[in-house]
């Protein structure tokens, strides 16, 4: 799948680097710059999925997962500076437009479409279950979008003889460019922050254990992502004095997997001398009502 992307992307850049200094068009050789970002993101996503499948050993005791979200944020701090890169040359054109070959950029952004249609169709499945993968995946779409707007920009310059179509073309790609690799990032960053799965709310899953029977609190909860597709939570739980603390840590990692699809849990259960009637949201978690005596 990666590997088949990888070919077809690094075949077609070949060419079009030619084609672009041919047709004068900024707007094809800021398509082939992003190409070679894709390749570059293509073959990072590569071997990240290959480090990240090794197992856990030594001090590394979730093993090397991580590394495919720190492909991701390479691929996002990488798509931004090529953007940058886009906005400045078009700027400059702008002001000296050289003559641009509309015909030539029209029929190379065409052929580039066919392209990353069949790139895009290779990865858009697995985008969605691997943050690594999707940093490819925002590669080659955002090029797909841009070789529509040269098409355009080609078709227009072919049509109107305006040489500035081509700039500003570039300057919708790069905007594109980092509106994806911002979002991108953002979800790079929160995971290796910590922050909670964007579908798990931590307050639901506190108010849902102690809303299992014979269950008076939960603190220290803590929910993350350990890298995408892979959610975990930790937290220390208080029982009425006399309950089953082993039944009831089996029967909350089975609603745990049931409600939130968290299926790494680290639960610490531990009795209370007596149940507390408090209720607090955020850390603490406990039991609108007091427990009746068993």
């Amino acid at each position: 799948m990666l590997t088949a992307a990888l070919v077809l992307i690094v075949a077609f850049m070949a060419g079009e680097v030619v084609f672009a200094l041919v047709a004068s068009s900024l707007a094809l050789l800021a398509d082939a710059a992003h190409m070679l970002t894709d390749a570059a993101a293509l073959a990072l996503a590569l071997f990240a999925a290959a480090v990240a499948a090794r197992p856990p050993r030594g001090r590394w005791t979730f093993g090397y997962k991580r590394v495919e979200v720190l492909a991701a944020q390479i691929n996002a701090l990488t798509l931004l500076v090529i953007g940058v890169w886009i906005v400045y040359g078009a700027v400059r054109r702008l002001i000296d437009p050289p003559e641009v070959r509309g015909g030539i950029v029209l029929v190379v952004a065409l052929v580039g479409i066919g392209v990353n249609l069949a790139a895009t169709s290779l990865l858009a499945r697995a985008s969605r279950e691997s943050i690594n993968v999707r940093g490819a995946f925002v590669h080659v779409l955002n090029d797909l979008a841009a070789f529509v707007g040269t098409a355009l920009a080609g078709g227009l310059v072919l049509a109107t003889g305006w040489d500035r179509f081509d700039p500003i073309a570039s300057l919708v790609v790069a905007a594109l460019i980092a509106w994806s690799s911002i979002r991108l990032l953002r979800d790079s960053v929160r995971i290796f922050l910590e922050s909670a799965p964007a579908d798990i709310d931590p307050d639901a899953v506190g108010r849902a254990i102690v809303g299992e029977p014979e269950v008076v609190e939960a603190h220290d909860l803590h929910v993350w992502t350990v890298t995408s597709g892979f959610p975990a939570l930790s937290a220390h739980v208080l029982v009425r004095p006399g309950a089953d603390c082993h039944g009831i840590r089996r029967r909350l990692e089975a609603m745990l997997v049931d409600r939130f699809g968290l299926d790494h849990t680290t639960l610490q259960v531990d009795h209370v001398t007596a149940p507390s009637t408090a209720v607090e949201l955020g850390e603490t978690f406990r039991r609108k009502t007091p427990l009746r005596p068993s």
